[in-house]
């Protein structure tokens, strides 16, 4: 596999100047009519707002209205699936959520799709704040408490998260493994839960994503490390992953892609759109709102991106069982 993706970056980087060569010709003419933007969750969630923001911005730059279409289900793999019935002509794209890479690599589940070789990758943009706290008043005040703790009491700290097989549940066990601790899982069905099995004691943390801001920010839960790239402007005094000593980055990283066999030229064209989208103060706004942090690269970086996915994915769906 890891072959196959050197040689799609390959292929990526001496398609690089023809690409350059042909925007000037494919501007002229593409896109000519609406560009249907397909976002695979249902309409009103964080990244569904977040998308429509995204495509209102990229329909100014490209001339032509960029059109949301909601295709949810199949834990956000049922719309991206469409596009290998689509024409590749660029009025077809999705949003890419990590699900794509992960389901193909779990045992007991059968796709339609061949993550590397079905879709044209356009452009990386964003993923999602991914953070571990615990109760303020509880007795683990800190990353290093925690490791101290879990250390002396080899899986007696216990953490939440909103279902097995989550992506929180494959990067605390991952963290866990790097960490050299044991740590005990409690799924349940969503944030709010998991924000009640905190507050109550009923586990020692809670992994989730910022549905904990609130709490965090009243002084309810403690925020112990975040899992993102670099530190958060909103709680900058609490250190990332990789500050603490655990290699890695875990985020859910999604992008758009469309169907196989794209035109260079309009990949381009796509990409300068959605990456001047993530400058729009509206966008800007609505990615702060939700703490998506901005995590651009274009397709040969992308791609990149992608591969690590796979690599993470599948150490982690090993770890807890679930891989092919």
């Amino acid at each position: 596999m890891r072959r196959q993706w050197k040689a799609v970056v390959a292929a990526t980087s001496m398609l690089a100047f023809a690409c350059w060569s042909a925007v000037g010709v494919v501007a002229d003419t593409y896109p000519s009519k609406p560009i249907t933007l397909i976002v695979p969750w249902p309409a009103g969630g964080s990244t569904d707002i977040t998308m429509r923001a995204m495509a209102d911005a990229a329909s100014k730059d490209l001339g032509q209205p960029v059109v949301v279409e909601n295709k949810a289900g199949a834990s956000g793999t049922l719309g991206p699936a469409t596009l290998r019935a689509a024409k590749p002509d660029g009025y077809t794209i999705s949003q890419i959520p990590i699900t794509m890479f992960r389901l193909p690599l779990m045992k007991d589940k059968k796709v339609t799709w061949d993550p590397i070789n079905d879709f044209t990758y356009i452009a990386h943009l964003s993923g999602y704040t991914f953070g571990v706290t615990a109760k303020a008043d509880g007795p683990i005040k800190s990353w290093a408490d925690l490791i101290s703790y879990a250390k002396a009491n080899p899986g007696k700290v216990t953490y939440a998260t909103p279902g097995a097989g989550s992506s929180l549940h494959l990067g605390m066990e991952q963290i866990a493994a790097k960490a050299g601790i044991q740590l005990t899982h409690v799924p349940f069905k969503g944030g709010a839960e998991t924000n009640a099995a905190v507050l109550g004691g009923h586990t020692m943390l809670q992994a989730d994503s910022t549905g904990w801001r609130s709490l965090v920010d009243s002084g309810e839960l403690r925020l112990l490390v975040l899992w993102t790239e670099k530190r958060s402007k909103f709680w900058p005094d609490v250190p990332t992953l990789k500050e603490v000593g655990i290699d890695l980055v875990f985020d859910s990283p999604w992008g758009i892609a469309g169907p196989k066999g794209m035109e260079p030229a309009i990949v381009k064209r796509l990409d300068q759109a959605f990456k001047k989208a993530l400058e729009d103060k509206k966008v800007v706004e609505m990615l702060d709102s939700f703490v998506f942090p901005v995590r651009y690269a274009d397709q040969a970086g992308y791609l990149k991106i992608i591969e690590e996915v796979q690599k993470t994915e599948k150490e982690g769906l090993e770890k807890i069982g679930l891989a092919k």
